[in-house]
């Protein structure tokens, strides 16, 4: 990456809510188990390392950020998930096989999806029926539980 991109993407994660930060992680993840079943279809081993640690340490993040005082159900649930992803990733790296890769990158794509629209949902509860702000903060509700 050149100086320009790397300032640009400092821009856009230091602009980012906390809301968009998980969902450009989430993005993250994906691109590199993808990553990393190519590795696994191209014979390279060292790249498919590369990509499973940098997966696992995206999940790892998102297991170690759970706030289980907001929804400690959720939270429970989710640091469950994270933990089968993560012994998942590590089959697919012991026995080079992309199924557990696959396994992992389906769970990570419908999390995305379903936190994109948490997230929508909750930007509207925020609005208002008349579709402006909620001035009253006891009103806002944030999706915390995943991070």
């Amino acid at each position: 990456m050149n100086g320009y991109t790397n300032q640009y993407l400092a821009n856009t994660v230091n602009a980012a809510s906390p809301e968009q930060l998980m969902l450009m992680l989430y993005d993250g993840a994906v691109r590199f188990v993808s990553l990393a079943i190519q590795a696994i279809d191209n014979g390279q081993i060292d790249k498919r390392s590369f990509y499973i640690n940098k997966t696992s340490a995206i999940v790892s993040e998102f297991a170690a950020t759970l706030d289980h005082n907001q929804d400690a159900k959720l939270a429970e649930d989710l640091d469950a998930l994270y933990s089968y992803m993560l012994g998942r990733l590590m089959d697919a790296n012991l026995k080079n096989d992309p199924e557990p890769l696959r396994e992992v990158k389906t769970m990570l794509s419908d999390l995305r999806a379903t936190w994109a629209q948490a997230i929508e949902i909750n930007k509207e509860d925020k609005r208002g029926p008349t579709g402006t702000a909620v001035s009253d903060p006891a009103t806002y509700r944030p999706v915390v539980a995943a991070m």
